[in-house]
Order: structure tokens, then sequence, then C-alpha cells
């Protein structure tokens, strides 16, 4: 399989591709990319958790087997959770998100898909994710996949992002642009 370089060259990519190959030839990938968001999402929502991956004074064994007991309650696969214990040994648990990153890119586009990660004020309804997502696939020409996130601070409309290119249409932008246009 052949990837973007952008992916690969890097520590994490190198990684994600890695993990990639092997869920591939295990016929795993779903499973695995479900892991991966996972454990995105935990680190995401769990401030020690984060603080977990990121602190190079815990030592390997006991950084080793508190992922291994996260894995365990997260009910994550035998490879996912070996991978992580790979990380762990190699003391690179502090790329964890962005290998979780690099393995979704991969895999969508082993799919065929982009990824587009939406930001709005309020939480989107299945509708609206619907008539965005055919928008989205009509624009790109490609399936894509919708990651959701909510921030109130942008008070409304959306910014959307696919890939290196940003859609900001959130009113805090448009007021942002208006007070500089005021000033002269």
């Amino acid at each position: 399989m052949e990837n973007s370089a952008g992916i690969t060259a890097s520590l994490q990519g190198r990684y994600a591709s890695a993990l990639f190959d092997l869920a591939s030839e295990q016929g795993i990938v779903t499973a695995v990319e479900t892991d991966l968001d996972k454990l995105g999402d935990a680190i995401a929502q769990n401030a020690d958790f984060a603080a977990l991956i990121r602190n190079p004074r815990i030592s390997r064994d006991a950084t080793a087997k508190a992922m291994d007991g996260i894995a365990a309650l997260l009910g994550l696969a035998p490879l996912t959770r070996n991978f992580i214990g790979v990380l762990a040994n190699n003391r690179r648990l502090s790329a964890l998100p962005d290998v979780v990153r690099a393995f979704s890119d991969i895999a969508a586009a082993q799919r065929g898909e982009v990824t587009a990660q939406v930001t709005s004020a309020h939480p989107l309804t299945d509708d609206q994710l619907a008539a965005l997502g055919e928008k989205l696939k009509a624009r790109e020409g490609k399936d894509v996949k919708i990651k959701t996130a909510v921030d109130p601070e942008i008070l409304g409309g959306l910014v959307v992002r696919v890939g290196s290119r940003q859609i900001d249409s959130s009113i805090r932008t448009r007021l942002n642009s208006l007070a500089q246009a005021m000033k002269g």
C-alpha cells in the first residue's frame, strides 16, 4: 500500500503506517480504528490520562501497566493493546494523539474517504449532518467522514476543516471581520 509522504515522513506517521499494515494483514482495520478513536476520545476528555502519556518521570513499566489497564477497561483488541505496549516501552506515548489522527487519515485514504472536522456552537442534528455530508461529498468528490465537536465560543455557524483547508462561517469570525473593517 502507498501512503502519502507527508504522513509516513513523521514519527507518528511511521507508527500509524506500521499499525495499519499489521491491521490490514489481520483484516481488522475497522476494529483498530475504532479502538484508536476510543483512545483519542479518552485522552481528549480526561486530563489525568493526557498527563500520564506525556509524563517522562513515570517509568516504562509503570506506564505500560497503566496503559494495559486502560486498554482492558476500554476493551481494546489485542493488536491495539500490543501496539500501545510498544509505544509505552519506546517512550512514545506522547505521540499517541498524533498516531490516532495519522491512522485515521491512512484508513480513510485507503477507503477513498476524506475526514471533515466540523465544529459548531451547538450539537448538530442527524438531518443537519446528513445535509452537510452531501454538500461536502459534492465539493470533495469523495465520501466524507464527519467528526463533530462543539465549541460555544464560535457563537453560531460552522468551522469545517478538510485536510489542510478550512471553511470558517462562524459568527465569531464574521463579527471579528466586521470589527476590523470598522476600525479602518
